[in-house]
């Protein structure tokens, strides 16, 4: 069904069913004896079924429209209509798309006086519990409506937060992204320039080795385009070749990654102490990748080539230091992406991350992460 279809079947079943229904209403006498209803009830019951055709657009006026004709039925043919249809539309409407006291004001309003004039037409009298028909069915259509109204509420602001979740996955994910385009630029920038350094240093003096840092070069930048090919290849969809896609480094890689940094003329000295022990998923990137950022910042900003890696593997985590001389008047605070950087993905994966000058005047990246539980 289209949705114009859908919409006229919203609009045009509620006055045929009513009709149908009241005509029988009518027809059917307390001692089920058959009659024909009267003019004046045939009048009211075309009139409430049409008023309903604009429940939608005016539901308040419809109801009064639809509560009137259901007063006058039992008056227009001195007999008691058991169920107003027209009303029951009619309320059940307006307490979907109005507040809920609006509502619950014309829900007790049409109960008062459908009850008021059906009771003189009640064998009982005033007493006659068929007099609780009418506030019966007016209440219990305003309760329907309202229960929808909370209904579809709840929806929409299920859909809301889960729109929102979606929202901050997607940032979340494209500020991972981010992070990981840096370090890995950064990092291998950072040896390309070096080695390039170094060959132009040993052009003429040495060409061997000049050629032997070129080659590193080529190897570094290879390297970058892998890695950089495997960060991009997440935002690749489904079918994509699974070629193209290639696992993330881990902490286990640490050592290919240092002896990188010493082929392009750092020297690095690493010491280990504890028992190894197995890092949690975001755990094991974050360590790899704070290492390669600290190597990389101390390439940038260090006064020699001279960095300290400590990786002390203890019960609960992983503490790694990385400590070089600091440039003059370079602080290193943190406001630079890539200090920002490593302190977002240790803190991401449960640990800590703190950076700054020392004493002697040398910077030290310091980061704890949790380890994995048996």
């Amino acid at each position: 069904m289209t949705r114009t279809g859908r919409y006229a079947w919203r609009v045009w079943a509620p006055p045929v069913l009513t009709v149908m229904i009241m005509m029988a209403a009518v027809a059917y006498q307390r001692g089920h004896l058959l009659r024909s209803p009267t003019d004046g009830q045939l009048i009211l019951i075309l009139l409430g079924a049409t008023a309903l055709l604009f429940r939608l657009r005016c539901p308040a006026a419809v109801t009064a429209v639809t509560v009137l004709t259901g007063i006058g039925l039992p008056l227009a043919g001195g007999h008691l209509v058991l169920m107003d249809v027209a009303a029951v539309v009619a309320l059940y409407t307006l307490a979907t798309l109005r507040d809920r006291r609006t509502a619950w004001t014309a829900g007790v309003i049409a109960a008062v006086s459908l009850t008021a004039a059906a009771i003189p037409w009640q064998a009982g009298g005033l007493f006659d519990l068929a007099n609780l028909v009418p506030a019966n069915y007016a209440l219990i259509a305003v309760a329907l409506g309202v229960a929808a109204k909370d209904r579809q509420a709840l929806l929409a602001q299920i859909r809301d937060r889960a729109e929102q979740d979606a929202r901050r996955r997607v940032h979340e994910e494209r500020v991972r992204i981010a992070r990981d385009l840096h370090d890995v630029v950064a990092h291998h920038i950072t040896l390309v320039n070096a080695q390039a350094g170094v060959a132009h240093h040993l052009m003429e003096a040495h060409p061997d080795r000049a050629r032997e840092a070129l080659a590193g070069i080529r190897d570094t930048s290879r390297t970058a385009l892998d890695e950089l090919r495997a960060t991009v290849g997440l935002l690749r969809a489904d079918d994509d070749p699974p070629d193209s896609l290639r696992p993330a480094p881990a902490f286990a890689d640490v050592d290919v990654l240092i002896e990188d940094f010493r082929q392009a003329g750092h020297d690095i000295a690493v010491s280990r102490t504890g028992t190894p022990r197995p890092l949690t998923g975001a755990g094991d990137l974050a360590a790899y990748r704070i290492v390669q950022e600290a190597l990389t910042n101390a390439g940038k900003h260090g006064t020699g080539r001279r960095v300290e890696v400590a990786l002390d593997h203890r019960d609960t985590d992983l503490r790694i230091s990385v400590v070089n001389p600091a440039r003059a008047g370079h602080r290193g605070e943190g406001t630079g992406h890539g200090l920002i950087g490593m302190r977002e993905r240790a803190e991401a994966a449960g640990g800590t991350l703190t950076c700054g000058t020392r004493a002697d005047g040398s910077f030290e990246v310091v980061a704890t992460l949790p380890a994995a539980r048996d």
